[in-house]
């Protein structure tokens, strides 16, 4: 009896040690798997900041109140500022949103609130539906170009009396068809994430299908709607394919929205490109990135008030 007591101890020691020995290898593997997690992230910001950082250091050389309150003189001179681009980046980014915006946030709310599981949608409804989600996801992968050549057969070529050719309303509309599928998944996600109950609850107090999206839904979703609205324009912002094939690249400012114009991406894409100018595109390039930031945070501290105004704060 007393030599198994004894077996039963050393058992008993042996589990233990193996036990530690365990807990302690796992431990390792986590501090491992931590450290490469921060290494990453480490490694994404110094990169970042290093090409951020060195656009801006280099354009500050030539940035000045007259590069930017003088327009581009046109042609192959590289003489002149940025002032009509960053006004055409402007209307452009507003207009784009003013299209695109309502377009994809209606969209998402009838794919999920109205079309959505359990809705009991069958036959040619279900058909139409499950083809809507998949061209958004289509669409989402597309290249711009395609968007371009797209919107260049249709709202310069096609519709040229009613969009004027090469101007700022062809731009736009091409310029909405880009952003669509960003936010329409943007909105999606983000009206799925409000719990189910706020709108049982909502509908259990009496308020109509309609109110409960209007005065629930939409407020408990906003920060996610306006993170796809966001990045929605930083890539109208950014982009030059489609506007370069639609918006004509005129180095006026556009008077109205059958004008064509050019952005400041397209003004860089000019100036390293054609022009050879790469002192003026770093300038232009610093200028864009300081454009995005306060159009971001600008688009962020809207999205705040608009939210806190829903919820009746």
């Amino acid at each position: 009896m007393a030599r198994e007591a004894s077996i039963r101890q050393i058992g008993v020691r042996l589990s233990g040690g193996a036990q530690k020995s365990n807990i302690a290898q796992r431990h390792v593997i986590q501090q491992l798997a931590f450290a490469l997690m921060w290494l990453a992230a480490i490694l994404t910001v110094v990169v970042l900041l290093l090409v951020v950082g060195y656009v801006l250091v280099e354009g500050a050389r030539v940035v000045d109140w007259e590069f930017l309150a003088t327009p581009p003189r046109g042609g192959l001179s590289a003489e002149g500022g940025i002032s009509t681009t960053l006004v055409t980046t402007v209307y452009l980014v507003l207009l784009t949103a003013a299209i695109a915006a309502p377009l994809g946030i209606g969209a998402a709310i009838y794919l999920v609130e109205y079309a959505g599981e359990g809705q009991g949608t069958s036959g040619l409804t279900a058909f139409l539906v499950s083809v809507a989600r998949f061209g958004v996801e289509l669409l989402a992968g597309v290249p711009s170009i395609i968007f371009g050549l797209f919107g260049y057969a249709l709202f310069v070529v096609t519709l040229n009396a009613l969009t004027g050719g090469f101007s700022l309303l062809s731009a736009s509309l091409a310029g909405a068809c880009l952003v669509l599928p960003v936010i329409i998944r943007a909105s999606e996600e983000a009206l799925r994430a409000v719990p189910r109950a706020y709108r049982e609850g909502s509908l259990a107090l009496g308020a109509t299908k309609w109110q409960t999206i209007w005065q629930v839904v939409l407020p408990a979703a906003a920060p996610g709607i306006i993170t796809g609205i966001v990045l929605s324009v930083g890539r109208i912002v950014s982009e030059t394919a489609v506007f370069f094939v639609t918006l004509g690249g005129s180095h006026h400012a556009p008077q109205s929205i059958k004008q064509g114009g050019r952005t400041m991406a397209l003004h860089v894409y000019y100036l390293a490109m054609d022009t050879r100018a790469f002192e003026k595109a770093m300038g232009t390039g610093a200028i864009l990135i300081v454009t995005i930031v306060m159009i971001n945070l600008a688009i962020n501290l809207i999205s705040r008030r608009l939210t806190a105004g829903l919820k009746g704060r």
